[in-house]
Parts: structure tokens; sequence; C-alpha cells
């Protein structure tokens, strides 16, 4: 695989070589096709973003899809398992949980540190023959018609090249430059939030249970890392993050511990702290011109169920299916077709409007103070375990199992 571009003619360009963008290119790899990853940041250790040290948790049919991919085995190596989920309300009495025994399954997700799951897509990438990541290079220009995709690539050292494919795919995250070249806006509301992410180390061990924690000032997840540590995303108001993120460690973990509670006894040690805005965003369509988004250029949603990246992956298996079902209906793939890429929009809003009700409503009823919100906490807490079937509704949601599947999300090779 060569670091520039090897030929200006492609199937498929994709725009972000995150983890969406990589994992794209690698699950459509058995199909054939000719594909570039452009890539803004160079692939040195820990340059990469979306390659960092926080930590990713992945549902059940993203494990699926790494398994029908090749590349569980060392992904799992690398992960924790999640085998139960702890849900309680600050302040009431009473909690929930979510059992993967309950559910027949042996986990019902898996916690990976996003480095580490990086430097197995990256691996995989490189051993691939027909993709070329196009890296450090960013997309200046994109020109889109009925017949193909042009778009003008700007290298590290200002060279600039064009590229002409037959399908654009924009992962190229949540403030995409390409999907503004693609002519598509987006609605965004912001939650008055920014998550503080990081890890402690309890007193006590997980034993691979993950907790989701709903306070007044906003929910806290634990989720259980390598080593006997704990990650946190810790949602707090806008105009208080600044404040949050300058504590000294103890003063932080003082005020972590006040809203978390002593379930796993006393914290220490807190690791490096980051913080980012909350917001929803939705794209207000899927497609253009031989190009489509996924990926959080498609959608950004709250940490509050920690769905976004599985979301994005399901995004990628939806559009893997649909190129694999055109190539079997006809001698010649086209990717950017335009009915193929209808499809995938139809297919794709379906899973995306469930997924960004059901977190946004987690995120209004347990964030607001108002007594009708209070009183549905109440029940909704006393519901999770008297009412049948919440618990598996809500498990279905957090293993990526609701609605109509693609092949790859059911562990099902494209090839």
């Amino acid at each position: 695989m060569s670091r520039t571009a090897r030929d200006i003619h492609y199937d498929i360009v994709i725009a972000g070589g995150g983890m969406v963008g990589t994992s794209l290119a690698l699950a459509l790899a058995p199909l054939g096709l000719s594909i570039a990853v452009v890539e803004a940041v160079a692939r040195q250790a820990g340059a990469q973003p979306s390659f960092d040290d926080r930590s990713t948790a992945l549902s059940r049919s993203t494990q699926r899809m790494f398994m029908a991919m090749g590349l569980w085995g060392e992904v799992v190596a690398a992960s924790t398992p999640i085998t139960s989920i702890h849900v309680s309300d600050k302040g009431r009495f009473g909690f929930s949980h979510v059992d993967a025994e309950e559910q027949g399954v042996e986990a019902l997700g898996y916690v990976v540190i996003n480095r580490v799951l990086g430097s197995v897509l990256d691996a995989a990438m490189s051993d691939l023959d027909g993709v070329d990541l196009v890296c450090p290079a960013r997309i200046v220009d994109a020109e889109l018609s009925p017949e193909q995709a042009g778009v003008v690539i700007e290298y590290g050292n200002g060279k600039r090249q064009t590229l002409h494919c037959k399908l654009l795919v924009a992962a190229d995250g949540a403030n995409s430059a390409v999907r503004e070249m693609m002519g598509i806006s987006v609605r965004k509301r912001h939650y008055g939030q920014r998550a503080v992410i990081g890890n402690v180390l309890p007193e006590h061990k997980l034993h691979n249970r993950a907790y989701e924690r709903f306070t007044a000032r906003g929910p806290l997840a634990i989720l259980p890392v390598a080593d006997d540590r704990a990650g946190f995303i810790w949602a707090v108001p806008e105009d208080d993050a600044e404040r949050v993120l300058a504590l000294d460690d103890d003063t932080f973990l003082s005020e972590l511990q006040a809203e978390f509670g002593y379930r796993l006894g006393t914290f220490s040690q807190v690791g490096k702290r980051a913080s980012y805005p909350l917001t929803l965003s939705r794209a207000v369509r899927l497609t253009s011109t031989r190009s489509v988004l996924i990926g959080n250029a498609a959608h950004g949603l709250h940490p509050v169920a920690a769905q976004g990246f599985n979301l994005g992956m399901r995004d990628v298996a939806a559009l893997c299916d649909c190129i694999a079902d055109s190539r079997a209906d006809s001698i010649e793939v086209d990717p950017g077709d335009e009915e193929l890429l209808e499809r995938y929009a139809r297919w794709r809003r379906s899973d995306q409007n469930k997924l960004v009700r059901f977190t946004d409503s987690l995120v209004r009823l347990f964030g607001s103070s108002r007594r009708p919100f209070r009183a549905l906490r109440n029940l909704g807490m006393l519901g999770f375990d008297l009412i049948p079937g919440v618990r598996s509704v809500f498990a279905k949601h957090t293993m990526g199992l609701a609605g109509n599947l693609p092949r790859l999300s059911r562990g099902v090779p494209l090839k």
C-alpha cells in the first residue's frame, strides 16, 4: 500500500481515515474495488485523534462486524467485556441493571482503547491490495457530476492532485468539510454540556460491569477497561467545564466521587483528562450526487448510551450491503449509482431516527428538574425492572441489535 495515490482513478474515495473510514475500507476489501482513503493526520503514534487514549464501547453488532471481517481475534485480545450494566439516578432510591446472561449472550459489549483498536485497523489495511492510504493529505475541493466525482487533494508539502471516483464517502467527522462540499447542511442542537473523559483506579474491581449514573449536572458513565481501571465519561454543564478540567487531581477525584458514590470504593490515580462539547447533530440528507455520508459526518449523538461509534459502524455495514447487492445484480458494480445510494439513505434513516430518539429521550428525561419529569424518572426506574420487556428493549438498543440489520452487523461476511 502506497502513501500517495498510485492512480488518479478509483472506484471509491473515502474522506477520513479514522476508525469509521478505515473500517469501511477494510469491510469493502472482499469486493475487489479500488479504494483511496484520504487522511489529513500523519500516521504517527498518537497523532490521529480517532486513535487516542480514549476508550470506546463496542456493541454486539460491532463485535459481529469485526468477526465477519476477520479482525475480532486481535480486537478482543485487547478488550474488556461488559457483562452487566448498572443504571441509577442520584438522589433516588433503587437502581436497575441489564445482564448479559439474561439476554442470552456472553457479553453486552466490549470496551477497547481507541489507540489499540486503531493499530489493529491500520495493520490490517497495510496488508490490503487495492486500498491506498493517501496521507497526510486533505480534500480541498470536490466536483460532483452524474458520471463521476472529482476531488482535489492537497498533500502536506502543498502539492495538489485530482482524484476521480465513482463514489465519494465523507467519513471526516462531525465538522466534515467534505459534507459542505457536497452541499449538505446539518441541524445541530447543543446540550449545554461538555463531556469530561479520562480514567481512574477504583478501590474495588468492576467485574466487567458498566455503570450509567444520572445526576442533576448530567449523566456519568463508568466503563471497565484494562488493568482494573475505570474509564469515565462525565457530562458537566458547559459553563462549569473549564473549572472542572482545571481542578487538581485530588479535588477532581473528590467531585467525581461525590457524583458517582462509593459503589466501587474510593477513586484514585486519575489519568489525563480531556473534554469535548455535547451536541446532537443530523445531516439534512445522507447523500448527494455520487457521494454519501457515514459516521459523525452524518450524525452526532450524546454519549449517554455510548452508541455513536456503533451507529457509524452500522452505516458502514449498510453501505457495504448495498454495494455488495449491486455487485451481485450486475457484471460491473457502480458504487455511486443513484438508486443504490437512495436505498442506503432509506435504510439508515430508520436506525438513526430510533437511536436519536432513544439517546435524546434519556438526556431530556433524566436531565430535567421539572416535577413532571421527576415523576417520570421514578416511574422509569421502576418500569425498568417491573414492566416486562423494558430491559430487553434497552439491551437490544445498547447491543445494536434492534431493527433490520445488514449482513456484517449479523456476523455474515460479504463474500
